[in-house]
């Protein structure tokens, strides 16, 4: 498969992204800049992590406008696969290729740690090859993951299938005392109706290698791998 990280001004995780998925999962990786206007036959793209833009108006609202989005708007909106990581799924969440939105954390801090999440779908590329009666280990680094969708949204989000993952305790225990953000229903990431966009807050990718002493993210392009 050969995927596409398209970098944006203050994005800051397109190489541990291009890293992972060159080095760990050994795939044809091109990368993408911002004001490119063709997606160079790739399959796959990835919006990577960081601050794109500054985040001075509001995280993912200004990259939305790049010229690349038009072709990964175009992408998606025909079935193609398409994954936005933090920074990544505010953007989708703005373009909007994804439901829902992305607001300030409930601390209003900024918040790096590990989590823990279950994953949810059984139908989603990203998560149908996972054990879904164990949690996997991810960090997070964001200010604004609190999704957040409107009472009728969120009962067709449920209804639909497109929770991907949940905030949980490391036994798996989804409760909103293990919510980092204070996101509704704990979610961490949902896909849209057709599952081939996926969005999550956590980062997969810096959990995908021996050396960071964490693979549970590996598992996560695994599954994407295996399934796509």
């Amino acid at each position: 498969m050969k995927f596409g990280v398209v970098t944006f001004p203050g994005s800051n995780c397109d190489q541990d992204m291009i890293d992972t998925l060159e080095t760990s999962l050994g795939q044809r990786v091109e990368r993408l800049w911002h004001k490119d206007r063709d997606l160079k036959g790739v399959d796959f793209v990835v919006l990577p992590g960081g601050f794109s833009f500054g985040d001075y108006l509001r995280s993912g609202a200004i990259a939305k406008f790049s010229p690349i989005m038009q072709e990964v708007i175009a992408h998606g909106e025909r079935g193609g696969y398409v994954l936005g990581v933090c920074n990544g799924f505010q953007i989708l969440c703005e373009s909007p290729l994804l439901d829902g939105a992305l607001l300030h954390n409930n601390s209003q801090k900024f918040i790096c740690k590990n989590v823990f999440l279950k994953p949810t779908s059984k139908d989603a590329a990203i998560t149908k090859s996972l054990d879904h009666n164990r949690a996997y280990k991810i960090p997070i680094a964001h200010g604004e993951g609190r999704f957040y969708a409107p009472e009728d949204l969120m009962k067709s989000i449920q209804d639909n299938d497109q929770i991907l993952f949940q905030y949980c305790d490391e036994n798996g225990v989804v409760d909103p005392a293990f919510n980092p953000n204070g996101a509704i229903n704990n979610i961490a990431g949902i896909t849209n109706k057709g599952k081939n966009v996926f969005g999550m807050m956590p980062h997969p990718e810096r959990a995908s290698d021996p050396n960071l002493g964490n693979t549970d993210g590996k598992l996560i392009f695994e599954s994407i791998l295996a399934n796509i």
